[in-house]
């Protein structure tokens, strides 16, 4: 059963290689962490403090090649984890049909920041992750 999330925080470092989202459960206590790349993370940052950019940045160019397609992201949904790998899908409505998009968690989260779409995790994702903290 997915569980809903939302983003928390994004932690974003100069002096190390790994940034940070952090996700925390809608009306729960529990939270997961995801490293993610400084693109992403300044992507998503970007996003949540509504800064705009001159140009569409990639983020933005995968929302509006969905939306002029005649789509519509519903969410994104992280999926699996393995070997301290998270797995995720971007779920797209097209003509009355869900269409999931292999993707990395990191790029789902940008994509669903820029179009305000709900993000959500497997219980048995979320479970394995805080057994592995």
């Amino acid at each position: 059963m997915p569980i809903q999330m939302e983003l928390r925080r994004i932690v974003i470092s100069e002096v190390d290689d790994h940034q940070y989202v952090v996700l925390n459960e809608v009306g729960g206590e529990r939270s997961m962490p995801i490293v993610v790349g400084i693109f992403e993370a300044t992507s998503i940052d970007r996003r949540v403090k509504g800064l705009e950019t001159p140009r569409p940045l990639t983020h933005d160019l995968i929302v509006s090649a969905i939306e002029q397609l005649g789509g519509e992201v519903q969410d994104m949904l992280i999926n699996d984890l393995h070997e301290h790998t998270f797995f995720a899908v971007l779920r797209v409505r097209k003509d009355g049909e869900l269409v999931e998009i292999d993707c990395r968690p990191s790029d789902a989260l940008a994509v669903a920041v820029a179009c305000r779409a709900p993000i959500f995790v497997n219980e048995s994702v979320l479970g394995e992750a805080l057994d592995d903290e």
